[in-house]
């Protein structure tokens, strides 16, 4: 497979709003007081609203599905880690990079995945399985 290499990367950024959340919350029907309500949220392990894991999970896939590999990759595995919250309005970044050709002849790849808050911090890690178009 020619077009990917080991090392090689790409990236997408995006910073996370209150309309993300509520549109991804009607989305999936998950409307729990962590994501939505405030006052409730203040209470709990992370004293306050965070955004939905998957949500921002989602972000990897921008990348996989539209930058590397790209346009008709077929998901196969995801694995992910939640190492920090992300809050409404932090931005963060997601990177994908080609780890392995798991074979060439069916176009498979496993990629490893993280992403990071603005301030640097680590908010996930993983690795995705996929074929590439």
């Amino acid at each position: 497979m020619e077009k990917y290499s080991i090392g090689q990367k790409e990236s997408y950024t995006k910073t996370i709003t209150e309309s993300d959340i509520c549109l991804f919350a009607g989305i999936t029907g998950d409307f729990n007081p962590a994501h939505m309500d405030e006052e409730w949220a203040k209470n709990s392990l992370f004293g306050g609203r965070v955004a939905h894991g998957i949500l921002v999970t989602g972000l990897i896939s921008a990348v996989i599905g539209m930058k590397l590999p790209g346009p008709g990759t077929i998901y196969m595995e995801q694995d992910v880690k939640f190492l920090k919250p992300v809050r409404i309005h932090d931005t963060v970044t997601v990177e994908v990079e080609v780890k392995e050709i798991l074979s060439e002849e069916k176009r498979v790849l496993r990629l490893g995945t993280s992403g990071y808050n603005q301030n640097g911090g680590q908010v996930l890690e993983g690795y995705a399985v996929v074929k590439a178009p």
